[in-house]
């Protein structure tokens, strides 16, 4: 079933401006160019008898940052050098940040440098007041970087991809608060695999705008069984069919006629960074899938669980933003009377955080006109508060349009 809804021009518009004030612009791009720059030196210079490199991935290079977005680099070098630095490179180059940080002749104000032991460790700081996070030997993110680029300019139509990465990122960080893996939320990654999800799924359909993919985004996703199923690329994997060592594209209940079907290149291209992020991986033994309450599968990785990082409190509140922000799109776009679910926004707010304030709901919204509607959002954007605490103000980067009020419409 397609999820088609008929937007005005004028909401388009209004949609597209507001994704010409989130996206990257020129100065907010050097800014960050700049900011990596002068920490790849400092690694440089940290690592000269070992001769590493570090390079960007995730959403910078990828262009589909938010103003709040971080830098990701990540350490390389030889298998050699890895084995022996392994344990002690985000020790040593902590150090050294924190000497450069004290010398006063820094070119860029550091701050906050810690090293996180997590499932992958960590060295993360503030340069410039942005926050950089530093990995080792993370080659499945520049995989990863090089097969989104390449599925961006496979599918074209204006980078609609990436445009929809930007919407539909910033409806769910700066609105609803579900973005965020270290807050128990969703990934950046598990987010641009599901907005994939909705290309593969619904290409054929009228969606040929950021607005539309929103929209089939949260009725996919508020409608999925998400308690009987895993999410894959090439469809819904039964849970309790899953092995412990991965699936195989016959597990995968694969809806009809998929951009991956119709158009060969975009299978092409999923098939060859694939076996190359199997290649990094590797001959050991492979990792099992764990299934979590949300279950998201690697397109590049299939025993890989892009939705781990979600934990039950959240998911319940997930599923409910989905649903909600679903129908009081569909309901400006009609200009009817909301017909919400039982939860309220406030609601929705409230179970974020104990004590945060509950988010302004004015339901009355669906009856007036969307594009009205959003023009007033952009005048007057006021951010919700994190999931983890204090309200947050979007970051203004130089050249970019002030705003104060809510960021969107729902």
């Amino acid at each position: 079933m397609e999820h088609q809804l008929c937007f005005t021009e004028q909401a388009e518009n209004a949609i597209g401006r507001l994704i010409d004030t989130l996206r990257p612009s020129r100065e907010s791009v050097a800014r960050r160019y700049g900011v990596q720059e002068y920490v790849r030196t400092i690694i440089a210079r940290t690592f000269a008898e070992e001769q590493v490199n570090a390079y960007m991935f995730g959403s910078v290079p990828l262009r589909t940052y938010l103003p709040d977005g971080d830098i990701d680099l990540s350490v390389f070098c030889s298998q050699e050098t890895a084995q022996s630095i392994r344990d002690s490179w985000a020790v040593k180059l902590q150090s050294v940040i924190e000497h450069e940080q004290s010398s006063g002749n820094a070119p860029y104000k550091i701050g906050d440098v810690t090293v996180i032991n997590a499932e992958v460790k960590l060295l993360k700081c503030l340069v410039d007041n942005i926050v950089v996070d530093i990995s080792f030997n993370q080659i499945g993110g520049l995989i990863t970087l090089n097969f989104l680029e390449e599925i961006n300019s496979l599918i074209g139509n204006s980078n609609i991809f990436k445009r929809s990465i930007i919407l539909i990122k910033a409806w769910c960080y700066y609105e609803s608060r579900l973005l965020g893996a270290h807050h128990g939320l969703i990934s950046t990654y598990a987010l641009e695999t599901l907005v994939l999800y909705v290309f593969n799924k619904y290409h054929s359909s009228s969606m040929d705008s950021p607005l539309a993919v929103l929209y089939n985004f949260l009725v996919e996703f508020s409608n999925f069984d998400w308690d009987h199923y895993c999410l894959s690329l090439l469809g819904p994997v039964p849970l309790k069919d899953m092995p412990s060592g991965g699936i195989t594209a016959d597990a995968a209940l694969a809806p009809q006629h998929t951009l991956l079907e119709v158009d060969s290149r975009l299978a092409d291209s999923l098939g060859r960074f694939k076996a190359e992020m199997a290649s990094s991986k590797g001959e050991g033994a492979p990792r099992a899938f764990v299934i979590r309450c949300l279950n998201i599968m690697d397109p590049l990785l299939p025993t890989n669980n892009l939705g781990r990082s979600v934990v039950r409190s959240s998911f319940a509140r997930i599923r409910r933003a989905f649903g909600h922000a679903a129908t009081l799109l569909r309901c400006v776009a009609l200009k009817a009377s909301p017909q919400l679910p039982a939860v309220s926004k406030d609601k929705l707010a409230a179970d974020s955080v104990a004590d945060d304030e509950p988010a302004a709901a004015d339901d009355a919204e669906g009856q007036r006109d969307v594009a009205a509607a959003i023009d007033r959002a952009m005048a007057n954007l006021a951010v919700p508060r994190s999931p983890s605490g204090p309200r947050r103000t979007m970051k203004q980067e130089p050249g970019a349009a002030v705003m104060n009020g809510p960021l969107l419409l729902l």
